[in-house]
């Protein structure tokens, strides 16, 4: 991979990585909720999930749900699903010390296996090996995975420092409600390019 292709491609992770989707306003939400580090396994789980998602892309998935169509629509019908049942439980969260030892941001493991069921992770993840790793040659694809996992983790994280920033103002019960609702309310708006027809 040329100089030139290797920029290009880390721009896209950056663009893609931090602009706002279902992880980052989650991390911000988890950010302003549990603070940043007991949001450290959520990021991890982002980044590393992320990654080993688009070595598996590169790898040949694509080629399974190619090979079968309706597992798009499987795809997208879990996903909005999925993304929905968060949404609620992001507009429904109480303080963390409302509600004691129960409360607990999203983990690693739960984080990571979400990457597979995120609309925005799979556009990035296809059109990252479509168009930086066409050949589906090993060393590309470890070299889009590699990329990405380096910008992705630093952008991420700059969503939770976002949130835990936004905690001191949300100190009073009623504006972290309503800043629960209105990220709750973002997760269902970022629905909305896989809701098109």
């Amino acid at each position: 991979m040329t100089y030139d292709l290797v920029l290009a491609l880390s721009l896209f992770a950056l663009v893609t990585s931090i602009t706002p989707g279902p992880n980052n306003l989650m991390l911000m939400a988890s950010g302003a909720n549990f603070g940043f580090r007991r949001t450290i396994p959520h990021m991890l789980g982002i980044g590393i999930g992320f990654t080993v998602m688009v070595l598996m892309v590169g790898a040949g998935l694509v080629r399974v749900f190619d090979a079968w169509p309706p597992s798009y629509t499987l795809l997208r019908v879990a996903s909005i699903g999925y993304l929905l049942v968060l949404a609620w439980k992001i507009a429904n969260a109480a303080a963390p010390r409302a509600q004691g030892a129960k409360a607990r941001p999203l983990g690693f493991v739960q984080a990571a296996a979400f990457q597979w069921v995120n609309p925005k992770a799979w556009a990035m993840a296809l059109s990252a090996v479509s168009a930086y790793a066409p050949d589906h040659s090993l060393t590309a694809v470890a070299l889009v995975a590699l990329i990405f996992g380096a910008i992705n983790l630093p952008s991420v994280s700059t969503w939770t420092v976002l949130g835990q920033q936004l905690a001191r103002l949300l100190t009073d019960p009623r504006r972290l409600t309503l800043f629960n609702r209105g990220m709750a309310a973002l997760l269902v708006l970022s629905l909305y390019p896989i809701l098109r027809p």
